[in-house]
């Protein structure tokens, strides 16, 4: 059993940086894959930003130039560094591992971007 922790959600202005972490606990494979999906009002849930436990990162084309993922493999951790936040950022937060053994996923954090 793999547990999610999120934090580091808010309320900011647009234009304005927040950065998210999400730790992992539990019984959790060296090789992962660790990273961030939203769901804004309305909309499904999509991918924001993975990163493999190698390092290797994919970014949503909406994210791009404005968004870094960044993982620390030791502590099991995951961040994301949001910045030029827009009011379209506005959503729950939600991290994901999928590792051997199946995909996980945290209770979700708020971001939300006033104009």
């Amino acid at each position: 059993q793999v547990q999610l922790v999120e934090s580091g959600g808010g309320l900011v202005q647009a234009g304005g940086s927040l950065r998210l972490s999400c730790a992992a606990s539990g019984r959790i494979f060296r090789i992962n894959v660790m990273g961030w999906y939203r769901q804004g009002p309305g909309k499904q849930r999509e991918l924001v930003a993975v990163i493999h436990s190698g390092g290797i990162t994919t970014y949503a084309d909406s994210v791009k130039g404005r968004f870094t993922i960044s993982r620390d493999n030791g502590e099991n951790t995951v961040y994301l560094q949001m910045n030029s936040l827009k009011p379209e950022d506005t959503a729950v937060y939600y991290c994901n591992l999928a590792g051997p053994l199946g995909t996980y996923w945290g209770q979700g954090t708020q971001v939300t971007v006033s104009s």
